[in-house]
């Protein structure tokens, strides 16, 4: 792991490297932008097309969400490929957010073809910053400095700023003035984070635009006319099936689901058999797998507050305070700022205890444990309800807490022990392979949900948060093991 001398003893931010603010607020409006979106993304495809929407039935919206949510993670792993072999991680990241910014800036046009091809960029451009920007927060620390779970905790809280923002903003312009209003304000906001992204660059570890394990001159060209010419020909493949009717929606659905299950296998297959990775680095990941699983079990519960929950809230909750009415995408916001509040206790606390701070896979444990209880809760809200029912607002709010807990838990520890577990030659693609169980995530999400709406609610929530905890407390059970493999992940 490559860290610049100056960020080792650089104290700057609470304690922090200087260089985590500059992260810390690209991922703010990164998250910004594409939670806020998301938050209105699926009513926007539900929703009449006499009111500006797609009018697609409400567990086909559920499910083309999630299969968009599959693409942005899958194209992570090129995304890590190209940092670590053509552009290195600042440039991935810089020309990601571009992506991102156009995407929005297209999904602003009020017309369906301009929806798909903003979707399009936004992909591209996730899966370019969101693997390389985790993997710069690492590159901040050593590994044995005792800030870096602190760090990374610090780091998400930045996230869920933005996931808190986000939906206030534009759901409250996406569900009160048009949809394509709502979209304008999350490019907006993508550009606030590509500014100071760049006037903050000086604070960086890794800033250099060489890849640390780049590509011979001769295999960088033809890397970049493979790719060039390989990317026209899927989207001509693409544009060709659905023109001609060979891929449904659907059909497109369902391929994802596949290639979401095959690419991570494929993925752990090469780099187990690399001759890059040392036995030693091998033996680090055989662990990494029980994480990776445990990653995909409590995404698809995450991943389903901007489906499936949004939906019931959309429908069922109640919106008003005092005759005043709001948004129901506004309870998106209580997942932020719920993790907003509680990032930095969870920092704190583990900074005080120090070593004596549960194992790694202990507290990833926990949060799945807690994101399968974010479901288990919803059972009495909803079992038994029909016709034009109202939930109490502090059913959602309870479960996107213990949600929002879970969340920090899982993911900071998950991210935090990528970067101590990756093997050096493919520090960017590890990255991207625990984005690949979050593609996983929503890959299964696309097929689960068909069935939203279709079974009774009570019979859904309370499968899928069983299972989730039942996976919590299979981590739990397997956990010497993994103290034993992970070192140096404590």
């Amino acid at each position: 792991m490559t860290v610049e001398p100056n960020t080792r003893e650089d104290h700057r931010f609470f304690g922090h490297p200087r260089g985590l603010l500059t992260l810390f607020s690209l991922e703010m409006w990164e998250r910004f932008s594409f939670l806020g979106m998301q938050a209105i993304l699926v009513l926007y495809f539900s929703d009449q097309v006499a009111h500006g929407g797609l009018g697609m039935a409400q567990n086909s919206a559920a499910s083309v969400t999630a299969a968009y949510g599959t693409l942005v993670y899958l194209v992570s792993v090129a995304g890590g490929w190209l940092a670590d072999r053509m552009l290195g991680s600042y440039r991935a990241v810089l020309w990601g957010g571009i992506l991102i910014a156009c995407g929005h800036y297209s999904m602003a046009v009020p017309t369906t073809g301009m929806t798909w091809v903003g979707l399009g960029l936004i992909i591209a451009g996730t899966g370019l910053l969101k693997p390389n920007v985790s993997t710069m927060v690492g590159k901040l620390y050593t590994t044995e400095d005792q800030r870096r779970d602190a760090g990374f905790a610090l780091y998400y809280m930045g996230i869920n700023i933005g996931a808190f923002l986000g939906p206030l903003v534009t759901g409250w312009l996406g569900q009160k003035a048009g949809w394509h209003l709502g979209f304008s304000a999350a490019a907006i906001g993508m550009t606030f984070g590509l500014v100071q992204y760049v006037l903050g660059r000086r604070g960086l570890a890794g800033r250099d635009h060489a890849a640390e394990f780049a590509l011979p001159p001769r295999a960088m060209k033809r890397a970049v006319w493979l790719l060039a010419g390989g990317g026209v020909l899927v989207a001509a493949a693409a544009a060709a099936l659905v023109l001609t009717g060979c891929l449904s929606l659907d059909g497109t659905v369902n391929v994802l689901t596949v290639i979401s299950v095959i690419a991570p296998v494929v993925y752990f297959t090469v780099m187990f058999k690399s001759p890059r990775v040392t036995a030693e680095e091998r033996g680090r990941l055989r662990p990494y797998i029980v994480l990776f699983a445990a990653s995909v079990v409590f995404n698809f519960i995450l991943f389903q507050s901007y489906s499936t929950m949004t939906l019931l809230a959309a429908d069922h909750a109640r919106t008003s305070i005092l005759g005043w009415e709001f948004p129901s995408t506004w309870y998106n916001s209580v997942l932020g700022v719920a993790e907003v509040l509680l990032a930095p206790v969870v920092a704190a606390v583990w900074v005080r205890m120090g070593r004596r701070q549960p194992h790694a896979s202990r507290k990833i444990a926990y949060g799945v444990i807690l994101g399968g209880l974010s479901f288990l809760v919803m059972v009495p809200a909803v079992t038994g309800q029909t016709g034009n029912w109202k939930m109490a607002a502090w059913w959602l709010v309870v479960s996107y807490v213990l949600l929002g807990l879970g969340d920090i838990l899982l993911e900071t520890t998950g991210m935090s022990a990528t970067t101590k577990l990756a093997p050096a030659a493919f520090a960017s693609q590890t990255m991207a392979l625990w984005f690949l169980s979050l593609a996983l995530a929503n890959g299964i999400q696309a097929q689960a949900v068909k069935l939203f709406g279709v079974i009774s609610n009570g019979l859904y929530f309370g499968l899928n948060g069983a299972i989730a905890v039942v996976l919590g407390l299979v981590v739990i059970a397997v956990g010497p093991w993994l103290r034993r493999t992970m070192h140096p992940v404590h």
